[in-house]
């Protein structure tokens, strides 16, 4: 009798135990694990530049990487903040999610990069300053797409959408 109790305490247990973990899952932002291939024109003096850069922006755990960040200015990943989460109906009534988002990043030698950014479903655009003691050294604009395209709508059966005539 010792024996089946202590069995049943050891499965409540271990049930416990998982629907503890199970509930204390992580929530993970709209943009953990999104990427967006995207072009970026540097601006100088006014002046748009002729060549166009492409990178892939990658977001996971609250954090930015960039490949041109870091290859030209060494910042491995960026801290970024959603400002503004909103739903809203377009034109063709449906529904487009669209989030205001900022990053920045400040280094040992003063150096600053500033991202600001808008993204509406699949599309982003937005800006790229980098600073140094406060007085810009470069900016970018730049437009993208997620990797992959704007999702695929689910194909609705014809049986469902006309009655069959008896």
């Amino acid at each position: 009798m010792k024996n089946k109790k202590a069995k049943y305490l050891i499965i409540l247990i271990f049930v416990f135990t998982v629907l503890l973990m199970l509930s204390f899952k992580e929530e993970h932002d709209p943009l953990h694990k999104r990427t967006f291939n995207i072009s970026l024109s540097e601006t100088k003096n006014g002046v748009v530049a002729k060549k166009v850069l492409s990178d892939e922006l990658y977001f996971k755990n609250g954090k930015l990487f960039s490949n041109l960040l870091f290859d030209k200015f060494g910042y491995k990943y960026i801290r970024y903040r959603i400002n503004k989460d909103s739903i809203f109906t377009d034109s063709t009534d449906s529904e487009v999610r669209m989030l205001v988002v900022e990053a920045s990043m400040t280094d040992e030698t003063n150096q600053t990069v500033l991202i600001d950014f808008v993204t509406s479903e699949w599309d982003i655009d937005g800006t790229i300053r980098i600073t140094k003691n406060d007085k810009i050294k470069r900016y970018y604009d730049f437009a993208g797409r997620e990797k992959g395209g704007k999702p695929k709508k689910a194909k609705r059966n014809k049986s469902q959408e006309t009655p069959s005539k008896l």
